[in-house]
């Protein structure tokens, strides 16, 4: 009888084994488990700089996937989570594209370069890389928005929140020195200078974009050199909870539902789902021809929180003086119907901040000149390696 019973668990151990050899193999690159696809649908792989419920960056992203999953007919999605920037991002593209992916999707600035290599070697993959500035508008291709226009409404807000609090400082939390960074907190210093002209920001670089702890002790710092209101660049809400804790006033970034905490001021974010599904869409029917894609607010993946269908305003914006929020709603609905766009935003007279002219009145900056450094492309004509009027951090260092 127990002779039986151990051929009988030696024939099952057996049998599992054979099965497991048949089933569909994980593969593992660089210590990432690389998804399969889906056979007979088209495959859509996204892969994030963070984890997909950062409460931020990555987590606007991951909502996009699962709509274009949930709108787009026949379609099959995935995403790999914490891929940093640099050769194990060229690992986890290259993987991707070997395992029979359609179209990926790439959501961090340092994934550009990789990603340029590994188009060369799959021509027949669409690759779409978020907030950079290549392409060889062949089967690979950029895709940004104009954040901007929301900085600088959120710039606005917090001048005036800033001004009625009288303590006319503010800071902002950057990422890395690249030009996207410089662009937005730009943006926030001209909304601000619109409704506080006496008040300036500070700048603090954290060199990531996403590490919560560096994040709240960088904000911490700004709120303890003085700001009353914080913007941050990175992934994360961590700004909103020390502004909760300092009894200031924080601004989060990129997900609706960052801004939570009753001293969260607002925050800009993006909705990218509809311009996720449009790629995904027009890529299937070989008609999306991949280039400089920058989309502006009447697109509708712009939002600002608390003035969007909907949303109400927060709790730090609900005293503030009635013709601000006036002009906010008004700049907005421009922006929404097409009537205001990013290059109304950088429109001169514009100021750096060591008081020289960057744009003459009503000259306004071109495409080139917002996605790059001038140093890094001669054919900038100006560039964003500049601070704007009010910012009392000096420019950093190129490398």
């Amino acid at each position: 009888m127990r002779k039986s019973f151990y051929v009988v668990a030696l024939w099952l151990a057996v049998v599992a084994m054979v099965l497991a050899a048949c089933g569909p193999k994980t593969e593992e690159v660089g210590g990432f488990q690389i998804p399969d696809i889906k056979s007979g649908k088209f495959n859509v792989a996204m892969v994030l700089i963070g984890p997909h419920d950062d409460g931020g960056w990555s987590q606007a992203h991951y909502e996009g996937l699962v709509y274009v999953e949930e709108n787009v007919p026949n379609v099959h999605v995935a995403y790999i989570e914490n891929v940093p920037e640099g050769a194990d991002s060229e690992q986890v593209f290259r993987s991707l594209a070997r395992k029979g992916f359609d179209l990926i999707f790439g959501t961090s600035f340092g994934f550009m370069d990789p990603m340029e290599t590994v188009a060369e070697e799959f021509p027949d993959v669409m690759f779409i890389h978020i907030s950079g500035y290549k392409t060889n508008q062949k089967n690979f291709g950029n895709l940004f928005g104009a954040m901007e226009n929301m900085k600088y409404l959120a710039g606005m807000i917090a001048g005036a929140r800033a001004k009625a609090d009288g303590n006319p400082k503010l800071g902002y939390m950057a990422t890395f020195p690249i030009p996207e960074e410089l662009r937005l907190g730009n943006a926030i210093a001209l909304g601000m200078k619109k409704t506080c002209p006496e008040c300036t920001m500070d700048v603090r670089w954290i060199n990531t974009w996403h590490d919560p702890i560096i994040e709240k002790e960088a904000a911490a710092s700004l709120f303890d050199a003085g700001a009353q209101v914080v913007f941050t660049g990175a992934d994360t809400p961590a700004v909103a909870d020390v502004a909760q804790e300092k009894g200031k006033w924080g601004v989060t970034y990129d997900w609706y539902g960052s801004c939570k905490v009753e001293r969260c001021l607002t925050a800009p974010y993006w909705n990218w789902g509809p311009i996720y599904a449009k790629i995904t869409e027009e890529t299937i029917a070989g008609t999306y021809v991949p280039g400089w894609d920058y989309f502006d607010a009447d697109s509708g993946a712009l939002g600002l929180y608390g003035f969007m269908e909907g949303q109400e305003l927060t709790p730090g914006m609900k005293d503030l003086d009635p013709e601000v929020i006036a002009m906010v709603k008004d700049t907005l609905d421009k922006m929404l119907a097409g009537e205001f766009t990013r290059f109304d935003v950088f429109k001169g007279p514009i100021y750096d901040n060591k008081g020289n002219l960057i744009l003459a009145d009503g000259v306004s900056l071109e495409q080139l000149d917002l996605d790059q450094f001038k140093e890094w492309n001669p054919d900038v004509k100006t560039g964003m390696y500049w601070w704007a009027e009010g910012i009392t951090a000096e420019l950093p260092s190129l490398q």
